[in-house]
Parts: C-alpha cells; structure tokens; sequence
C-alpha cells in the first residue's frame, strides 16, 4: 500500500512539473516526460496514470501548444490504450475529434508520427471487439468497440479533406487507413470494415488523390501522399470479393471523375485527370475504366499541349501512368509520341522535359523484355537512356526531377542494350544509388525496379518447348530473350553492381522503412537474391549490412518479397558462420524466415536451402534447437525426410541429425507407435554415402543420449544387424566411426543386446577392427566395446585377442 502510494504521489508530481507555468528548466521537464512514458508501457503504471485522473492532465498538456510537450502527452495516452479496450474507449471519448485534427494541423512530421502512432494503437485494441470470442485484458467483452471503431474512422475519413489538415497528418491518416484496412482480426470472407470504408470514405480518399500539386486552393500534400492514396485505394479494390462490389467501386470512381470533367471548368478537368493519374497507380484497372470516359483522353493529349505549366505537368504525368496498358500504349504511340517529342525538344522547364522523356521512355519499353518486340528504332532506347542519365547526374536539378529520370532508366533498362550501358556508367549509379536514400516512396520504387532489370532479377519462366513449336505452327508471336540477358552477361552486371556499392544502397532504402511499400521491398530483396546467389558474394554482402537488411523484409511485405529474402538468408547462412553472419541475437531473427521457406507452397529448392541453413543453426546452440522447436520447424523437417528428392531427403536428414542435440526433439523418437527410428536405421542402410552419414549419425546422436534407443533398435527391424555391420565393414571412416558408436552405445546400455551383438560375426569384426592402425578413433571405440563385453563376460580378454590375430 505504501508503495502504491509513493507511485500515485510521483505520477502527481510529474504531473504538476510538466504542467507548471513557473518551472522553466527543460531538462526537468523532458525527464518527467520520459518518466512518464516508461511508466505507462508497463500495465500496472499505466492503470496508475489512468486512475489518477491522468487523461484530464494529458489533455492539458496536448492544450499548452508546446510541441515537446504534446509528443510526450501523446506517447503516454499510446501506452494507455495499447491492448486495453475500456482505457481506449475512454481516453477516445475525451480525447473528441476536435482536438485530434487540431494535433494534426499542426506542421510538424514528428507530433504526426507520435498522433499515427496513438492511432494505430487505438485501431489495434478496438480491432479486438470484433472477434467474439477474445477477452480483453479486464476480461470483460467490449460490446461498443466496433461502433467506436467506425467512430475513429469516421473522424479520420472527415479529416482527410479539412483545408486546415496538415500534409504529414494527411499522409499519416492515409498510412493508418492502409494498415487498418482488411484486418488480420477478421477472417479472410469477411471485408465489412471496407465496404464501410468505401460507402463512407472513398470521395474523400479519391479528393486528396486528386489535389493537383502545388495549387494555392488545394489541399496541403507531400512528394508521397498522392502514391500513399493509390496504395489506400488499390488495397481496398484488392479486398472486395463479388463483381457487384467491384462495380460498385467502379460507379463511385466513375461518378466522382465525371462530376468534376463535366461541371468545374478547367480547375475541374485538372482535379479529374490528377484522379485518374492516382488510380492508374493503384486499381489500375478501375483507372483504366475511368480513362475510358467520353473525353478524358483527349483532354490529357490536347492539355500536353498547354502552354501553361501545371496543365501539361498534369496531363504529362496522366499520359505516361496511362501507357502502362499495352493496348493504350500502342495508342498513344501512334498519337501521342509526337506530341511528347515536341514537348521534350521546346519546353523551357526541365520538370516538363523530363515527364515527356519518361513518356517517351515508357512507350519504347511497351515490348517489354522481348527482344523482337520494338516500339522504336534502333538505337534510339540508348539515346533516351544516356538523356536520362545526364538528368540523373545532374546535382542541380532538385530530387524530384533526378526522380524522373529514374523512372525513365526503370523502363528503359528492360532491353539489355541500355542495362549494359549503365553499368558501364559509374557516375550514374553513384547518382542512383545516392536517391536510395530518399523518403520518396516512388522515387525507392524507381531505384529497386532499375536494379532489378539490371540484375534480371524478376520471374521469367523458360516456355514449353512444345508450346513453343505449337505458336510456331499456329503462326503466333514468340517472345524472344535478348542475347545479352544470357547468363554469363548477367553475372558480369551483378559483380559490377557489387563493386559499385548496391549493397549499401540497399541497406539504406530498408533503414528507410516508413517510404519502403510493400511492392518496393520485394524488389530490393529480389536484388539481394540476385546477389547472393554467388557464394563469392555473400562475405561482401553481409560485411555491408546486408544480413541485418534482410531479416525485416524476410518478416513483412508481400509474401513473394518474404520468400525471396527468406531464400537470400537461407544462402548465407549456408556458407556463413551464423554467428559471424548474425552476431548477437539477431541469429535468433533468423529462424522464422528460415522456417517459412518449409512450407508446401515454396519452391524445391527453397526447401532445400532452408534445409541446409536450419542444419547450420542447429549445429550452433541448444538455444537456436529451441527456437527451431518452439516455430515447429520439427514436423515440416520429418516430412522432408519422406521427400523421394534425394537432395532434399538428405538435407532433412541432416537437419535432423542436430536436431537430435536437444533433449526435448530426441525423446520424439521414443514415442510409442512411431517409425522414426525404423527410418533413421533403414536410411542407414541406403546406398547413398551421404545419406547413410546423416542417419548413422543421428543414430549415434540419440543412442548416446537415449539408451531407450539403444534397446528398441533390434525391435524396428529384422535388419538391424546386418545395417550396423555393413556400417562397420564400409570403406569409409565416418561410417566405421558412426556405426561403431552406436555399437558401443548399444552393448552399454543393455547387456541382452550386448550379447545378441556379440552371438554375431559383430565380434570378429570389432577385433579386427581394433587393430586397425591408421584409424585411431575407431580402433579406441572398438576395443571399448570389447571391454564392454569382456566385463559382460560375453567374451574372455585371451579370446578377444586370439580372434584378433586369427585375422
């Protein structure tokens, strides 16, 4: 009780010093701060803050206008509400929407950070409302939290189009409703929360989408709110499930793009392209439904053609992200390359010049990575490249249009001519890699898409050959792979990216998490697995970083960037010591992704690699073997000892062969009913050398720390004998070695199968075999096992060494 006490008096006093007039001492004050915030992370310190009437005088503090002070009042009110419904149902109600938009006027990215994370953390714990049957932690079910869950989002919904809203507590709005929407809590059938986003939300999304950039009139954006609202946007397209939800979704897009072409002069038109632009980026094909309205094209051709600035930066913009189809881009080949040549060649501004040559550069990489398939004349992909590349190493030009030209090497470099080329240039990957460290989402996506054609790191599968000579023979076109898309070409560009420094850059756009999407992590770990896949590499990649890089994107973003990454781990710790590759605790990150690549749904050779870097691990420590245990590595390891692949089968057997260290996976294979030793002693047996060590030694492992096992051998197989001898008799030493102590293990532990052994030709054999002079280890653990009997009385000591020189 005194404690409590004390407790109640300190947080009343911290209190009461943040919130004094007179104390002016900052140190003071940010220490009481911090204080506070360690306090309320723990549970019994924040029902202590929320029982001395700690919302009132958090909302003081968010009243005094003082920056610091409003960040720390925010992050305590974020331990307050983290997994406690009614503390977050409370702190919600007097917090009211008023004062939540008047944090998030304010002009400042760190309090909006602070206000996301308040945010988030009140979506996470009212999320718990909507499964039936989770307890919360006063457990109580709470019945309102969906109701209050709609309240929050309704809030924010409004929010987004307040003039007043700030740009960064726009953009966090926007993260937060990407993170919210489609949440993990319900199940995959169930897309209530976006229906309910979209019936009430999706004019105010498609409105920040549509804000044409530095218009005076507009609403306050960044460099990323427009890509943030196309991925908003793209993900709740993504989770309807019926054709009437789509082409309901399509109805809205459709209505709100007309009512501004139609009704708003030409500000109207410019907001309407500036949709169709975002949604082009996002539900491409929403975009493209709405780019089919009467006069929506043609407008964006005649405005390229403006003399004003902001008109043709928008009908530019619309132009090139409308040429992604490769039917509209054929389109706008035939009638609009001219235009933009005209543009590009007499255009004043460098921010126009550069959007025409990106929708030059888009349209002549239409074909894609198909060499017979070519938009433009020879050569002339080169030139738009090497343009490029003088924008792009042009230090004056401010980021946003070096952006562009990004852009423009990220289509460009799908023809092998122009990848050869800029690897080639040095100061033009020094320039690229320089914007990896940009917070622009597009502009990390511009980076990691060019270095992925440069290491042809995409999915490209080899074509039937039978498919190939039908298309032939039904007179069908059949794309053709450019000649320096070769192998031998490939692994040239990768050890120049190598040496240029691409793994730093990597690094830098993964420690840059918040711009990373989803789509743009693949892609980094797509290169990463493009340059690891050399042994030779992977000491260089690790030494740079690369090994901490991957553990985040092996653990979130979409699940073929997971497996990549998981795969590019997988490499490394192959070849690497583990614990040189992942010092410290992150070894222990690593096993999840390692684990992933277990699944059925992964390739075989995923499988295998995870394999062979689990057998690594655990090698290591009985730590990593827990680890392994707890993410029930165990059971996916045993079916791949049943795989009829034998790289696999081996690789698992292995896997399982240290596995068997640990105490708690050994005593598995004493479980009544179980063929796991019966393999284990079969498998030992095999003609397969490598497969026959595994097992032997896994038998050894378990004999040695089980003598259980050591009896049950004779009864899994009548063969029993004659495998253990076979072992012995091998030309190989590791398996004389493993055979003879799984031998001694067995005589020690029972003294009937002592004899059994010793009834055989097993005798002969182990005094033969303790005379052996140029194996050591052997002949020790056989002439232990002739003691063993000697001491059993199986055998008398003049006998054991008549029959040894007998031979």
């Amino acid at each position: 009780m005194k404690a409590m006490t004390c407790t109640d008096s300190k947080v009343e006093a911290m209190f009461k010093l943040l919130l004094s007039t007179e104390e002016n001492d900052p140190d003071k004050k940010q220490k009481a701060a911090q204080n506070l915030i360690v306090l309320a992370r723990e549970e019994p310190g924040a029902e202590k803050i929320f029982q001395s009437d700690g919302v009132r005088l958090l909302l003081q503090l968010l009243d005094t206008g003082r920056l610091d002070m409003m960040v720390a009042a925010l992050r305590i009110f974020t331990g307050l509400c983290r997994g406690h419904c009614s503390r977050t149902v409370a702190s919600l109600g007097d917090l009211g929407p008023q004062r939540l938009f008047a944090v998030l006027e304010m002009e400042d990215e760190r309090l909006s950070l602070a206000a996301y994370s308040l945010l988030q953390v009140m979506f996470d714990t009212l999320e718990q409302g909507l499964q039936k049957d989770v307890l919360h932690k006063e457990n109580v079910l709470a019945s309102d939290s969906s109701r209050e869950l709609k309240l929050l989002l309704r809030w924010l919904l409004e929010a987004l189009t307040r003039v007043g809203l700030s740009s960064y507590g726009r953009d966090s709005i926007l993260n937060l409703l990407i993170s919210v929407t489609a949440p993990k809590s319900l199940p995959a059938s169930n897309n209530s929360l976006t229906l309910w986003v979209i019936d009430h939300g999706l004019k105010e999304i498609l409105e920040v989408g549509g804000t044409v950039p530095h218009c005076p009139e507009g609403l306050r954006v960044t460099e990323n709110t427009h890509m943030t609202a196309a991925v908003l946007l793209n993900k709740l397209y993504e989770d309807l499930k019926c054709d009437g939800e789509r082409e309901n979704f399509h109805r809205l897009c459709e209505d709100y793009v007309r009512d501004w072409f139609q009704d708003h002069g030409m500000p109207g038109k410019l907001r309407a392209i500036q949709t169709v632009s975002c949604l082009l980026q996002g539900p491409s094909e929403a975009g493209n439904r709405v780019l089919e309205l009467n006069g929506i094209m043609e407008s964006i051709l005649a405005l390229c053609a403006s003399s004003q600035v902001a008109h043709q930066l928008v009908a530019v913009e619309a132009l090139i992200h409308a040429a992604d189809k490769a039917k509209r881009a054929s389109f706008i080949t035939a009638n609009g390359v001219t235009l933009l040549k005209e543009i590009y060649k007499h255009s004043e501004r460098d921010s126009i010049r550069i959007r025409a040559l990106v929708g030059l550069c888009k349209l002549g990489s239409a074909g894609g990575t198909d060499f017979s398939m070519k938009q433009f004349a020879e050569g002339s992909t080169l030139k738009l490249a090497k343009q490029c590349c003088k924008w792009l190493c042009n230090e004056t030009l401010d980021v946003g249009t070096r952006y562009w030209a990004a852009e423009g090497l990220a289509f460009l470099t799908l023809d092998a001519d122009v990848k050869e080329e800029l690897l080639e240039d040095k100061a033009a990957l020094q320039a690229l890699f320089q914007l990896a460290q940009s917070e622009n989402r597009s502009c990390l996506f511009a980076v990691a898409s060019t270095l992925v054609n440069c290491t042809s790191s995409y999915d490209c599968e080899e074509p039937d050959p039978q498919m190939v000579e039908l298309a032939k023979y039904a007179k069908q076109h059949i794309p053709e792979k450019h000649p320096k898309d070769k192998p031998e070409f490939i692994h040239r560009r990768v050890q120049k990216l190598l040496a240029a420094g691409v793994v730093s850059a990597l690094v830098c756009m993964v420690k840059n998490e918040s711009s990373l999407s989803p789509a743009c992590r693949e892609l980094v770990s797509r290169v990463f697995l493009a340059v690891v896949d050399n042994p030779e590499n992977r000491g260089a990649v690790v030494a740079a970083g690369g090994g901490k890089a991957l553990i985040p994107l092996a653990l979130e973003g979409t699940d073929a960037g997971q497996s990549k990454a998981a795969q590019a781990l997988a490499k490394i710790a192959i070849t690497t010591a583990p614990e040189m590759a992942f010092p410290g605790e992150r070894v222990y990150e690593v096993v999840r992704p390692l684990v992933s690549l277990l699944h059925l749904n992964r390739s075989s050779l995923q499988n295998f690699e995870g394999l062979m870097a689990l057998t690594n691990l655990a090698g290591t420590s009985e730590r990593l073997r827990q680890k392994m245990v707890k993410e029930k590595a165990v059971a996916m390891i045993e079916g791949y000892m049943f795989e009829e692949h034998e790289m696999i089968r081996l690789a698992a057997t292995e896997c399982m062969c240290n596995l068997t260290l640990s105490p708690e996976v050994a005593e598995l294979f004493l479980a009544e009913g179980s063929d796991r030793l019966k393999l284990l002693v079969l498998y030992s047996g095999e003609e397969d050398e490598r497969l026959r060590r595994a097992a032997s030694g896994t038998l050894a492992v378990l004999t040695s720390l089980l003598p259980q096992v050591c009896v049950r051998i004779p009864k899994v197989t009548a063969d029993w004998l004659e495998i253990l001898q076979s072992l012995l008799l091998s030309p190989c030493t590791e398996l004389q070695h493993r055979g003879v102590v799984v031998v001694r293990n067995m005589m020690a532990a029972d003294q009937e199968v002592a004899t059994r052994l010793m009834e055989s030709e097993m005798l002969e054999i182990l005094s033969v075999m303790s005379r052996v002079e140029d194996k050591p280890q052997v002949v020790q653990v056989a002439k232990e096992c002739l003691a063993q009997a000697v001491s059993y009385g199986l055998v008398k000591p003049n006998a054991a060494a008549a029959a040894a020189a007998r031979e």
